[in-house]
């Protein structure tokens, strides 16, 4: 066991792969000389040369499509787009191309391709480097999404990624970077679509993404204090979505509240609720519950960033108010 960041977690996937399989490459904008715009590809370069590890043209529609090229020609290429929010730059090699390209030609193809990008949610960085837009991409089919919310998950489904021949969209939370967990040394992979129970409980389901994973986790402490029991569950895949565990979790509680970093109207949310409300509607002993930031462009300032989006304190509140 070793105490690592997330960001270092991710180092050490890429690193593991790169090592067993020769046909994994890194491309992307600063990630070879710089070892990434946020140092999570450090030490890549240095272990594996300029032609595995290479900085691209400051082009995500050619860097995708570089990438769709090269999953078609053999390797398994991961491929870094800065952030979430330059996605509608390549959408078009990722939705038409990317998710695509096993159907159209029967098989003949496969697209082991990695689409790494990051969310910058709470960081105060302003309206076009601060979206999690998760909704926009599990809407494809053909597309695989995956959200880690701890340095242990995004190590095992990095690898689990890289190791797909479907197109992977890695998300990464900026805000998590730091974050440090104890990890096993030895060579682990965490199934794509199976939600994790962080925490068991008996009283309410909290689903939670990314970001708000930690404090569904530190509102469950607080809520402990009162007798509240709360279950959290962490899909960590987007698509496909694990949606069996999260119903068989509000069968028990009868209850359920579902919380994002990303936007209520038409979003991750929304899916969920509408699944749970199919499939348990008889279990239900209150209307499934959303919490998000409000719909809107994030602003500058980490103050106002904080303010808008949930937190343990709105969290604790939203359950007292599914439990009446």
């Amino acid at each position: 066991m070793a105490s690592k960041t997330y960001c270092w977690a991710l180092i050490d996937a890429i690193h593991e792969e790169m090592s067993r399989d020769e046909t994994v490459v890194l491309l992307g904008e600063d990630v070879a000389e710089a070892g990434g715009a946020f140092g999570a590809s450090r030490t890549l370069l240095e272990s594996f040369g300029p032609r595995r590890v290479r900085d691209t043209p400051i082009s995500e529609e050619i860097i995708v499509g570089l990438g769709v090229g090269a999953a078609m020609t053999g390797k398994r290429p991961i491929v870094e787009i800065m952030f979430m929010d330059f996605l509608g730059l390549c959408l078009d090699q990722i939705f038409n191309q990317a998710a695509k390209t096993h159907y159209i030609y029967s098989g003949a193809f496969k697209m082991p391709l990695v689409i790494r990008t990051s969310t910058a949610v709470e960081m105060g960085i302003g309206p076009h480097h601060s979206q999690l837009l998760e909704s926009w991409l599990g809407h494809v089919p053909g597309l695989k999404v995956v959200m880690p919310s701890t340095p242990r998950d995004a190590k095992g489904l990095m690898k689990a990624a890289i190791r797909d021949d479907n197109p992977v969209v890695f998300i990464e939370h900026l805000a998590m970077h730091r974050v440090k967990e104890d990890i096993e040394d030895d060579d682990f992979v965490i199934p794509i679509g199976k939600a994790d129970v962080k925490r068991k409980g008996r009283d309410v389901t909290v689903v939670a993404t990314g970001l708000q994973v930690a404090r569904a986790l530190a509102a469950a402490d607080e809520l402990a204090k009162d007798g509240i029991e709360i279950e959290v569950i962490d899909p960590r895949t987007i698509s496909p979505l694990d949606i069996d565990t999260i119903v068989e979790s509000v069968k028990k509680t009868n209850r359920a509240l579902v919380v994002t970093s990303s936007l209520k109207p038409f979003g991750f949310g929304s899916e969920v609720s509408a699944e749970i409300t199919e499939r348990a509607f008889f279990h239900l002993d209150a209307p499934v519950a959303r919490l998000t930031p409000p719909f809107a462009p994030a602003p500058f300032g980490k103050k106002f960033d904080a303010w808008l989006n949930p937190n343990a304190e709105s969290i604790a509140a939203s359950v007292r108010s599914l439990l009446g």
